[in-house]
């Protein structure tokens, strides 16, 4: 991501029912921590984020669809667009270099000129190759002093080009060094205001190169504290501290020229990918593993931090819905369980299941959990952590978890230490609001059941096993009144209130992986899958099995189908789902049903269905409907860049333009004073100029120009000339008339002259409309 003073702008990806990548830059408040806007444009993966040295309130913007973008990231605006036509993986910028933009092109670093345009997107046709020798790696790239040369390093060789001489100097170093250190380069960074280079290297060593311009003359000093590779190197604007992070998730801040004088900031949670320093100092930003940035002051105090869906290695248990919050539940930071709402988009808070410190050292043997369940009201969690991957080195706890109202989170309530004698395969809750009870088979060969006592602990009421064969997957009735637990190739079927084996079931070939109730009016199927990929559906009512017969959702790799009840063909088909296999798989109820949907997603109408990739990427479907609302509700203004982008133009400006353009019923419709409807009032408070500047404008903006006025009076003043000439016309005729009707009448009425007659003709044709609410008004 980039940092200015006030602003965070961070890559983020989604995908929809299309799976079409749809990535965008999201902009972020540093102060209270909140998403701002998001900027929406490239049709593939965001690669790479730069201010643009010219205007701080600008991003530059690379993808792998080939273009660059420059954005307002403030108003949230896309100013203009540059064709590349290749798939950009980096984009560098330097102050000295106005109007060129340096583009990471395959194994290439090409330096492109933008050209000048009015128009909206423009192709860049003025590429100049710079080297071939880059790495893949964007941390390995970075400009010198005052942009007078760019060094990047690959493997074990540090290159670094003078844009005046036109050369390019190579420095090699050994693959390891006496002790056997790694001394591949990781990562570089080169100090604002001196001729030095900081690289960072596999061992955790530092490097400070000097003397550089000249190639035979060069040293460097080595300072070392990371104990694994560093990953981000970074000096502050002054150049007065070097900052450096890595896998122990330690910010490290050196004091430039002084030798090995460091602080350290500890605990900051995933590894240290990168790391940024605001224009003024005052602000250091930190991106981790863990999907998360932390915005540090320079007092090295942490002052803010925005999570987004917590990522680990890998996630082991499965994708639960929290019944209470509705959040999306599952791994998150080592030894916790994450909530994340998926309405809102945003994490909740991660709880803490292990209990113990986690160490980032790579090898080491720690607690993670591995299996977790909600009960049907959300009131209990249960949880499996454990440690070892051999049966002898094996240590596992069983722990329950209550429901706090006044903590609004879950505390410990009973730890079971021995709850099976090896590994625990899978457990479920029973769905009964009456009772609750608890399941879970292991590799022992044995199911138990656990209950609460009377004092609200828990302990074992039953233990069952089916002729010595491994247990692989138990489920609960809707009404809980039958247990399945499935034992290889068979299902086993047992009463909770008696414990007595009331039938079994055989499997077609293979050992069943999963195993499901059906719900509401499907309530009599069991649905199980196998190993060979075979999914049997069982009418309890008969013992028999039968074609499927309700929503039932089957991901094979990157390939899911669909099926309708009472039809043994799909509903819905995608074999290509994604280009990485899929792990996991949830269904999220929604609050209302949609309405208006195709036929091939009326599947989608009461729930949303997620689902997760060996890459921890979630991804979810959507119908037609849905990505309307969302492309419709995220609809960006483009501009021109040739006018000045002003708050009083897109609130004046472009609301006289759409005026222009409308066609208005009547005379007095158009004249009434229209509200406007620029983008002033969906901006930030705080990014606006004065209010004493914006009153006048807005309030001129409300009132009917003086040349309608100017109009509607010349019309008048023709109307009443052209009724004087027809007057005089009608004089001649009816003088006889009035004659003789003035000779009948003894008292002659007073005649009015021709201008009060004007001026009685305008008081009736005056609206005195406004004056009925009065008049209702009064008591």
């Amino acid at each position: 991501g980039s940092l200015n003073g006030k602003y965070k702008v961070q890559r983020h990806g989604l995908y929809h029912l299309n799976f079409k990548v749809v990535s965008w830059l999201q902009v972020y408040s540093t102060r209270t921590e909140e998403w701002l806007h998001s900027l929406q444009g490239h049709t593939n993966q965001v690669t790479g984020i730069a201010l643009n040295p010219a205007n701080h309130l600008q991003v530059y913007s690379c993808s792998a669809d080939g273009t660059v973008k420059l954005w307002d990231f403030i108003d949230g605006i896309l100013i203009k667009t540059f064709i590349i036509g290749y798939p950009l993986f980096a984009i560098y910028v330097s102050e000295k270099h106005e109007g060129i933009v340096f583009l990471h092109i395959g194994f290439q670093l090409v330096a492109v000129h933008l050209p000048k345009s009015a128009e909206q997107e423009v192709e860049a046709k003025e590429l100049s190759a710079v080297s071939s020798h880059i790495s893949p790696n964007p941390s390995c790239t970075a400009f010198g002093r005052e942009g007078q040369y760019i060094a990047f390093a690959r493997n074990l060789q540090l290159n670094v080009y003078f844009f005046r001489k036109q050369k390019t100097y190579s420095f090699s170093l050994k693959a390891t060094d006496k002790k056997g250190a790694k001394n591949a380069f990781t990562c570089i960074a080169c100090h604002p205001t001196d001729d030095c280079i900081a690289t960072g290297h596999e061992d955790g060593k530092i490097r400070l190169w000097r003397n550089f311009i000249h190639k035979k003359e060069y040293t460097y000093s080595t300072q070392h504290w990371h104990h694994n590779a560093v990953n981000t190197l970074c000096f502050t604007p002054e150049g007065t501290n070097l900052l450096s992070g890595g896998i122990e998730s330690v910010l490290v801040q050196w004091q430039y020229g002084t030798g090995n004088r460091k602080e350290f900031l500890p605990r900051l949670g995933g590894s240290i990918l990168h790391v940024s320093a605001s224009s003024d100092g005052q602000l250091f930003c930190t991106s981790h593993s863990d999907n998360k940035i932390t915005v540090i002051e320079s007092s090295f105090k942490v002052c803010g931090v925005i999570q987004g869906l917590v990522k680990g290695d890998a996630v082991l248990t499965d994708l639960m819905i929290d019944p209470r919050s509705k959040a999306l539940v599952l791994n998150g930071k080592p030894g916790h369980l994450q909530f994340y709402s998926l309405l809102r988009d945003k994490h909740l808070y991660n709880l803490d299941i292990v209990q113990q410190e986690y160490i980032y050292e790579a090898g080491l043997d720690q607690f993670e959990v591995v299996k977790a369940a909600f009960d049907i009201k959300g009131y209990w969690l249960a949880t499996v952590e454990e440690r070892g991957q051999k049966s002898s080195d094996l240590e596992f706890f069983l722990k329950l978890w209550s429901y706090d109202e006044r903590t609004q989170s879950f505390v410990l309530n009973t730890t079971i230490t021995a709850a099976h004698t090896d590994r625990i395969i899978s457990m479920c809750f029973s769905s009964s609001e009456e009772t609750t009870m608890l399941v879970t088979i292991a590799e022992d060969g044995q199911f138990k059941a656990w209950c609460q006592e009377d004092q609200n602990f828990w302990s074992c009421d039953f233990v069952g096993s089916y002729h010595n064969l491994k247990p692989t997957n138990c489920s609960f009735s809707a009404d809980s009144s039958l247990l399945a637990v499935s034992f290889q190739e068979v299902i086993t079927i047992w009463s909770p209130d008696t414990w007595e084996l009331l039938t079994t079931l055989c499997q077609p070939p293979g050992v069943i992986r999963d195993l499901c109730f059906g719900r509401l009016s499907c309530s009599k199927y069991l649905i199980s899958t196998t190993t060979r990929n075979l999914l049997c559906c069982w009418n309890l009512l008969t013992c028999f099995p039968v074609p499927p017969r309700m929503n039932i959702i089957i991901i094979y790799s990157a390939a899911m189908f669909v099926f309708k009840p009472n039809e043994p063909r799909p509903l819905f088909t995608h074999k290509n789902v994604c280009s990485e296999k899929i792990h996991r798989a949830v269904f999220v109820p929604r609050e209302e049903p949609l309405n208006n949907c195709d036929e091939s997603s009326q599947w989608l109408n009461r729930s949303q269905l997620y689902f997760l990739t060996q890459n921890m990427d979630l991804l979810t479907f959507s119908t037609a409907t849905e990505e309307d609302r969302m492309l419709s509700s995220s609809t960006r203004l483009v501009i021109d860049d040739s006018v000045a982008v002003t708050p009083f133009y897109l609130l004046l400006g472009k609301h006289r333009q759409q005026q222009q353009k409308l066609n208005t019923p009547s005379h007095q419709a158009a004249d009434r004073p229209q509200q406007p409807q620029g983008s002033l009032l969906h901006t930030p408070a705080h990014v606006l100029p004065p209010a004493s500047v914006l009153c006048s404008m807005f309030v001129s903006s409300l009132l009917i120009s003086n040349t309608g006025e100017m109009e509607s009076s010349e019309q008048e003043m023709n109307s009443e000339k052209e009724e004087e000439d027809s007057e005089g016309e009608m004089e001649a005729c009816d003088s006889q008339q009035e004659l003789r009707a003035q000779g009948s009448v003894d008292e002659v009425t007073p005649k009015l002259s021709k201008a009060q007659e004007r001026e009685l003709k305008r008081v009736r044709k005056t609206d005195f409309s406004w004056m009925a609410g009065l008049i209702d008004s009064k008591p």
